[in-house]
C-alpha cells in the first residue's frame, strides 16, 4: 500500500449528444444538421475514451484531445444546448449524480478526471528506483497543473441555474485548491526522497522537508477553513493524513537540521533541534493513530519517532559527559528556510489545445459560432431600438407637438375661415373623406362590443372556477357532518387559490377602468366624429359662411389682417415642409435598417480570432459600434429638423398674435372658425381613439398604454390564463374529493369488521401538484378571435370584493409581473394532523 494519496475519478454516464446537437443546429441556424453528422459522431467517439475511468498512461492523450475538442465545441455552441450531463461526486461514486445542461460542466469534469489520472499514475509508480521517483514527481506536478488550469480556466465559467439547488461541491475553488496543494506536497515529498537517495547535504534535505511540511499544512488549512465547508466531502482519513504528514516532515526537517548542527560542532543546538523534532514526531504519531490512516504512513512516523528519540538520548548523554554546551530555547533557534523544488505544471495539451488537433478534424469548425450569432442579434436589437426610439418615436413626438401647438392656436381653421368665407377647406374635406372611407364610428362600436363580450367571458370563467371551489367546500362540509376529517377545512386549504382569484378580479377591475376612460372619450366626441362621415353637401350646410365687406377689406385694418394671414400661411406651409422632410427621413432610416445586415462582417471578424478561442459577443463590440455609426447622420438630421420646427412654431406663435390683434370682432367669422375648429378637433380625437385601439396591442410587449383601451388581445390572453386557473381548481378539488372517498371506504371497512376506532386519513400525494401550465392533460381552448383591437365595454364591476387597483392611466403590460401571473404551485391537500 502506498503512503501517498490519489484522486479518484468522477463517475459519469452516457449522454445523447446526437439528438441535442442536431436539435440545436436545426433551431438556431448555421447550417443543416446533416452537414455536421460526422462532427457529432466524432464527438460521441471521443467522449468514450476522454472522460476517464481507466488508469493507464495511454489514456492521457485521448483525454487531452477530448478536452481540446470541447474547447472547439464551446467556441461554436453555447454552454446550454439542452444536453443533460451527469457526474457523480468524486468520493461518492454511488451517490445521486449532479445533472446539468451545461457543456462547461462537462469540460470541468474532464479536467478533473485528467488530474485524477495523473495522480493515480503517480501513486502507482515504484518509488524504490530513481526513474520511478522521477515519473511520480512529474505526474504529481501535472496533476497539480491540471487542477490549477481547472481553477483558473474552467470553474469561473461554470454558472449554475438560479433555481438549481444542487451544486458540484467537488468542483468548487476551495476543493480544487486543496487538491492542488496536496499534489504539490506529494511531488515535493518525492523530490525529498530523491534528495535523500542522492545523499544531498543534511542542510539541503532539511530545507526540502520543510517545504513538504508547509505544503501539507497549507492543504489541510484550506480544507479546514473552506466556506462553505468541504471537510465532509473528503474521506474521513484524508485530513488526518495531511495533518500527520505535515508534522512528520516538520520532524524530518528538524532532525536533518540537527545532523547539520552536529557537523558544525554545535552540540547544544543539536539537542534543541532534536527536542523539536521529537515533539513534532509525537504529534504526527498521535494524529495518525487517532485518524486511522494508512499503515505505511503510521510505520514511517513510528520509525522516525524511535530514531529521533534514540538520537536525542545519545546527544544529551554526550553533552552532559563531554561537551557541556548550553541548550537554547526552541524560540531562539533560526527557522529552517524551505526549499521548493516543484511547481504546478500545466500539460502542453491544455495550455495550447490546437497542438493536439493539428491538421485533424475540428468539431463544428465550419459552424458559425454562437458568440458571432449572438453578436448579430445584439446588433439588430440595438439598430432597431435606435431607429425606433431616436428616429421614429422622436418623429411622432414632434408631430404631436406641432399638432398640439396648432390646435391651441386654432390653426389653420382661423385662416381658412378668413380665406374661404364660404365652402369647406380642402384639408377638412380630406380628413372627412378619410373617416368616411374607414367607416370610423362603426368600426369603433364593433370593437367596443367585441371587447365587452370578451370581458364578460373572462368574468364567467372566473365565476365557474369559484363554483368548482364552492362545490368542493360543500362536499367537504357535508363529509364533516358524518365523520371527523383530519385535514384543514376547505376555506383554509384553498386560501392560495382564493387569493389568486382576487388578484385576477383586480386585473379585470383595472382593465375595466382603463376601458371606461377611452369609452368616455368616445361618448364625448361621438357626435362630432359622426359629422365627419357626412357628405360634402351636408358638411357644407352645417358650417356657417362669412363674408368680408369690401370696405373692411379696403381699410388699413383689413389690409393688416390680410398681411398677417399671408405671413402666417407661409409659416404653416413651412411647417408642412418640415413634416414631409421628417417623414422622408423616417422612411430612409427604416429602409436602411431593413437592408442592414452585418452577418458577413461578423463572420469575417470571427474567423480572425485565434483558433479554439471561445468567442463572446462582447468581442464584436467595435464592429457593432462602427456599423451603428452610419445612423448618426439620421440622428443629426432629426436634430436639425427639431430645431427648425421649434423656430417655425415660435414664429407662428408671434404671427398669430399679430393676426388676432388685427382682426375685427366679427361674430359670424368667429362662429365659422368655431365650427371648423370643432370638426378639425373631432378628426384629431378620432385619430387619437383609433391610435389608442391600435396601441392596445403593445400591452403584449410591455409598452405603457396610458389611457388606451385594453383591447381584445388583452382579454384573449386573460382568457387563456383564467382557463388554466380553472383547470387548476378542478385538479385541486378532484384530489380533495378523492380523499373523502378514500376515507368513506376506510370507515365502511372498519364498521364491517366491528372496529370502533376511526382509521387515519389517507396520506396526501407525496409530490406537490404542478403548476397549472404543466398539470393540464388537455390544452385549454383557444382564445376567441376578433377582427381588430377594440375598446372595452363599460362592464359591470365584479361581484366579489376587490381591493383598489392601479390608475387607469398607468396599467402594466399583460406580461408584467405586477399582475401576479407568476407560476405558482397549487397547495396540496394537507397531511393528517396528529
Amino acid at each position: 500500500m502506498s503512503n501517498l494519496l490519489a484522486i479518484p475519478f468522477k463517475k459519469t454516464y452516457p449522454v445523447n449528444i446526437k439528438e441535442s446537437a442536431r436539435n440545436y443546429i436545426y433551431a438556431h441556424g448555421g447550417g443543416h444538421p446533416d452537414e455536421f453528422k460526422d462532427d457529432i459522431v466524432l464527438w460521441q467517439n471521443l467522449r468514450k475514451d476522454g472522460v476517464g475511468g481507466v488508469v493507464h498512461v495511454n489514456r492521457i492523450n485521448p483525454s487531452l484531445l477530448y478536452h481540446a475538442q470541447l474547447v472547439s465545441i464551446l467556441s461554436k455552441l453555447p454552454a446550454d444546448i439542452d444536453l443533460e450531463i451527469s457526474y457523480a461526486p468524486a468520493f461518492q461514486p454511488s451517490a445521486v449524480p449532479i445533472t446539468l445542461k451545461n457543456l462547461v460542466f462537462e469540460r470541468c469534469g474532464v479536467l478533473f478526471n485528467i488530474a485524477s489520472l495523473y495522480s493515480q499514475l503517480a501513486a502507482s509508480e515504484d518509488r524504490s528506483t530513481i526513474d520511478g521517483i522521477k515519473r511520480a514527481t512529474a505526474n504529481y506536478q501535472y496533476a497539480a497543473g491540471t487542477l490549477s488550469f481547472l481553477k483558473l480556466s474552467g470553474l469561473p465559467k461554470l454558472v449554475y441555474p438560479p433555481d438549481n439547488e444542487d451544486t458540484a461541491r467537488d468542483l468548487s475553488i476551495d476543493f480544487v485548491s486543496a487538491l492542488e496543494l496536496l499534489m504539490l506536497a506529494q511531488a515535493q515529498e518525492c523530490s525529498w526522497q530523491m534528495a535523500k537517495l542522492n545523499q544531498y547535504k543534511n542542510g539541503l534535505i532539511a530545507k526540502v522537508a520543510a517545504r513538504v511540511a508547509s505544503l501539507y499544512e497549507l492543504a489541510s488549512q484550506t480544507i479546514r477553513e473552506a466556506s462553505p465547508p468541504i471537510k465532509d466531502i473528503f474521506p474521513s482519513d484524508w485530513l488526518p493524513h495531511l495533518e500527520a504528514k505535515s508534522h512528520h516532515f516538520s520532524a524530518v526537517s528538524k532532525y536533518r537540521k540537527s545532523m547539520d548542527e552536529i557537523e558544525g560542532s554545535r552540540y547544544g543546538v543539536e539537542i534543541a533541534r532534536l527536542q523539536d523534532a521529537h515533539l513534532e514526531a509525537k504529534k504526527a504519531y498521535d494524529i495518525a493513530r487517532r485518524g486511522r490512516i494508512a499503515p505505511p504512513v503510521i510505520q514511517d512516523i513510528q520509525s522516525l519517532l524511535e530514531f529521533v528519540q534514540k538520537n536525542l538520548s545519545r546527544a544529551e548523554r554526550d553533552n552532559d559527559l563531554i561537551y557541556h554546551h548550553d541548550v537554547p530555547a526552541s524560540s531562539a533557534l533560526t527557522p529552517i528556510a524551505p526549499a521548493n523544488l516543484v511547481s504546478s505544471t500545466i500539460p502542453a495539451g491544455l495550455s495550447d489545445p490546437s497542438t493536439l488537433i493539428g491538421n485533424g478534424r475540428m468539431i463544428f469548425g465550419e459552424l458559425v459560432g454562437w458568440g458571432a450569432k449572438e453578436a448579430i442579434n445584439i446588433y439588430n436589437d440595438r439598430k432597431n431600438n435606435l431607429v425606433k426610439q431616436r428616429i421614429t418615436d422622436v418623429s411622432s413626438e414632434l408631430q404631436d407637438a406641432a399638432d398640439e401647438a396648432l390646435q391651441r392656436l386654432n390653426l389653420p381653421s382661423a385662416l381658412e375661415a378668413l380665406e374661404r368665407p364660404i365652402g369647406l377647406p380642402p384639408s377638412l374635406l380630406r380628413k372627412a373623406e378619410e373617416v368616411r372611407l374607414e367607416n370610423g364610428p362603426a368600426k369603433i362600436e364593433v370593437s367596443i362590443e367585441d371587447v365587452q363580450r370578451l370581458a364578460q367571458q373572462d368574468q364567467a370563467i372566473l365565476d365557474e372556477a369559484m363554483d368548482i371551489l364552492d362545490n368542493e367546500a360543500s362536499e367537504d362540509e357535508a363529509a364533516r357532518k358524518h365523520s371527523k376529517l383530519n385535514r384543514l377545512p376547505s376555506h383554509e386549504a384553498n386560501i392560495e387559490l382564493i387569493e389568486k382569484e382576487k388578484r385576477y378580479r383586480d386585473i379585470l377591475a383595472q382593465a375595466a377602468t382603463s376601458d371606461e376612460t377611452v369609452r368616455q372619450k368616445w361618448d364625448d366626441w361621438e357626435r362630432n366624429i359622426v359629422e365627419l362621415t357626412w357628405s360634402e353637401e351636408e358638411l357644407d350646410a352645417s358650417i356657417p359662411s362669412s363674408t368680408i365687406s369690401s370696405s373692411a377689406a379696403a381699410s388699413d385694418q383689413g389690409r393688416q389682417t390680410q398681411t398677417h394671414a399671408r405671413a402666417l400661411r407661409v409659416q404653416i406651409e413651412a411647417l408642412d415642409d418640415v413634416h414631409r422632410a421628417r417623414e422622408q427621413l423616417v422612411r430612409r432610416a427604416r429602409a436602411l435598417a431593413g437592408a442592414d445586415d452585418i452577418r458577413d462582417r461578423v463572420v469575417r471578424a470571427a474567423a480572425g480570432f485565434a483558433q479554439l478561442t471561445e468567442v463572446e459577443p462582447a468581442m464584436f463590440e467595435d464592429v457593432s459600434d462602427e456599423e451603428l455609426a452610419k445612423y448618426d447622420r439620421f440622428l443629426q438630421e432629426m436634430g436639425e429638423i427639431e430645431q427648425r420646427q421649434n423656430t417655425i412654431l415660435a414664429e407662428i406663435q408671434r404671427r398669430n398674435e399679430l393676426f388676432l390683434q388685427s382682426r375685427k370682432d366679427d361674430p359670424v367669422v368667429k362662429e365659422r372658425e368655431h365650427a371648423l375648429q370643432s370638426l378639425d378637433l373631432a378628426y384629431h380625437k378620432y385619430r387619437e381613439i383609433t391610435r389608442n385601439l391600435d396601441e392596445g396591442f403593445k400591452v403584449r410587449t410591455g409598452a405603457p398604454i396610458g389611457a388606451t383601451l385594453m383591447c381584445s388581445w388583452f382579454y384573449n390572453d386573460l382568457a387563456t390564463i383564467f382557463l388554466q386557473f380553472k383547470e387548476a381548481c378542478k385538479t385541486w378539488s378532484r384530489l380533495r374529493n378523492q380523499q373523502i372517498h378514500s376515507l368513506t371506504r376506510s370507515f365502511g371497512a372498519m364498521s364491517v369488521g366491528g372496529g370502533s376506532r376511526a382509521s387515519p386519513s389517507p396520506s396526501p400525494p407525496s409530490t406537490p401538484i404542478a403548476s397549472p401550465t404543466r398539470e393540464l392533460s388537455t390544452p385549454p381552448p383557444a382564445p376567441v378571435p376578433v377582427p381588430a383591437p377594440a375598446p372595452a365595454p363599460t362592464s359591470p364591476a365584479p361581484t366579489r370584493k376587490q381591493p383598489p387597483g392601479k390608475s387607469a392611466l398607468g396599467l402594466p403590460s399583460i406580461n408584467s409581473s405586477d399582475w401576479g401571473f407568476e407560476e405558482f404551485q397549487l397547495p396540496p391537500p394537507p397531511p393528517p394532523r396528529k
